[in-house]
């Protein structure tokens, strides 16, 4: 034996075989948490699943150069951004009334995280009415004869020479310089 460890004094006079702890739903249980996460990301959408989480930095000399996700903005933050602390836990904002904004760096850099998440947000009404009614507005043709013109014009071939006209504007280019050259040589 080796070690200041305790001798083993197990008392298994009960049925122990009977209490032990099995785990074997662990891949049905990985299962159900998964499919259970996409149907409430289904459910609640366009919502984000998650709050918005600010920008901390770790604590310590180790790891203070380090940049986390913290519990929650400052009321300082809030209020630089321009929401209300009971807003703010509506539209995902959480709120941590104890932390302390040590640099005016820090603040900056969540009051800007917040206003960013403010213009994506977008929030919809509990009562849904239509804000401007769409009215249609309908440009009625009178009925008429197709031109020669337009019989004659062609879609496909309007495309077509589009298209090679695209392509072929390297070659032509050089073709044009080509001929420049040609008659500068004749000039003298």
């Amino acid at each position: 034996m080796k070690h200041n460890n305790q001798l083993p004094n197990g008392h298994f006079h009960k049925d122990w075989q009977l209490r032990v702890k099995t785990w074997f739903d662990q891949p049905g249980r990985k299962k159900r948490r998964r499919i259970n996460r996409i149907q409430k990301a289904a459910r609640i959408a366009p919502r984000p699943i998650e709050l918005l989480r600010p920008v901390v930095r770790c604590p310590t000399i180790k790891y203070n150069t380090k940049l986390r996700a913290g519990r929650g903005f400052t009321l300082d933050e809030l209020k630089a951004a321009g929401i209300r602390r009971k807003e703010a836990l509506t539209i995902g904002i959480p709120v941590d009334h104890r932390r302390k904004n040590r640099s005016e760096e820090s603040l900056n850099l969540n009051v800007e995280r917040l206003r960013a998440y403010k213009d994506r947000l977008i929030v919809f009404p509990r009562k849904p009415c239509p804000i401007i009614p769409i009215r249609q507005v309908l440009d009625e043709e009178e009925a008429r004869a197709i031109t020669n013109e337009e019989k004659a014009a062609s879609a496909y071939v309007t495309l077509r020479k589009a298209r090679s006209d695209a392509r072929l504007v390297g070659v032509r280019e050089a073709r044009r310089k080509a001929k420049e050259e040609e008659e500068a040589a004749k000039k003298k």
